[in-house]
């Protein structure tokens, strides 16, 4: 929603994979955002169901089964609607269609893009760019001691990209989103717009901000009160280059066999990874820029 308020931006696609919930339910999902925004023109890809490895990891707890809260949504848009191509596939000609003018924008686990590196390898270098709402910088975890649901739900995947991908590539892990949230003031005046878009964010948003809300506690003494719309971050850094004021270069890695640090993300600042590619990882935003993205996001 929010790329589609910026009519500088033109989205070629959408690509759906495991993650909050099934990969049916995703499917469904982006199709009913779609409806509300009235751009159902727009392609919508299947990609993968689960993750390269491990059991699939989900997030119904926090977004409602369905993944989009629960919200009884009876004009749904049906399955059909989905492209016939595969998401993988999608990504790899869509990118050799637009050399050079595509940037990617991963808000989920990175197993669809982890495929596509196998299957094309020089895929990554036909991208202007990479964003990734995911990881972490200071082994903060979110789903398990040390990991961001986003990389631990597919820590192979993640490692891939991280070290297969070599275009410029910006990462709002989940510390950044933790420093620069919202307060719940705003995000009442956000759904508070007098729009069709607002009372179905409203809608599908309920069960989340109860979570949220309910679960404030021990969350609060490490990250304090406040409105953080994680993905958002990410499209907000793809969608306008002057949003991420502060960035720090480096190589990151991701750690696949630790008992307790499975799936988080290793920052090298000492360069003993050797790597030649460092990405940027996003530590301070202008957020009244963000705020207007998200509102105009509504409206």
């Amino acid at each position: 929603m929010m790329a589609l308020a910026k009519s500088d931006v033109e989205i070629l696609g959408i690509t759906c994979v495991h993650g909050n919930t099934s990969l049916d339910n995703i499917c469904r999902n982006v199709l009913r955002v779609l409806r509300m925004c009235n751009r159902l023109e727009i392609p919508v890809f299947r990609g993968a169901s689960r993750p390269i490895v491990q059991k699939p990891l989900t997030a119904s707890f926090f977004h409602g089964k369905d993944g989009l809260g629960d919200a009884p949504d009876p004009d749904s848009p049906g399955l059909e609607l989905l492209q016939k191509e595969g998401a993988v596939e999608a990504m790899i000609r869509i990118a050799t269609e637009n050399e050079g003018q595509v940037c990617l924008v991963a808000t989920a686990p990175l197993t669809n893009l982890a495929l596509a590196v196998k299957l094309d390898p020089t895929f990554p270098s036909r991208l202007s760019g990479l964003c990734i709402m995911g990881g972490n910088m200071e082994a903060r975890g979110n789903t398990t001691v040390c990991g961001e649901f986003n990389f631990a739900a597919d820590p192979e995947a993640a490692y891939i990209v991280l070290n297969e991908y070599l275009c410029p590539t910006q990462i709002a892990t989940w510390e950044f989103v933790c420093y620069n949230k919202l307060s719940w003031e705003f995000c009442d005046e956000w759904m508070d717009q007098d729009t069709e878009k607002a009372r179905f964010m409203r809608r599908i948003f309920a069960h989340t901000m109860q979570a949220a809300k309910s679960s404030r506690g021990e969350k609060e003494a490490v990250s304090g009160s406040g409105f953080m719309s994680c993905d958002s971050y990410a499209m907000a850094a793809a969608v306008d280059d002057t949003f991420v004021t502060e960035s720090q270069k480096c190589a990151v890695s991701v750690e696949l066999t630790g008992t307790m640090t499975r799936g988080m993300m290793v920052v090298d600042n000492i360069g003993l990874l050797k790597k030649d590619h460092k990405v940027s990882l996003m530590k301070k935003c202008d957020l009244e820029k963000f705020k207007k993205l998200m509102m105009d996001a509504l409206k």
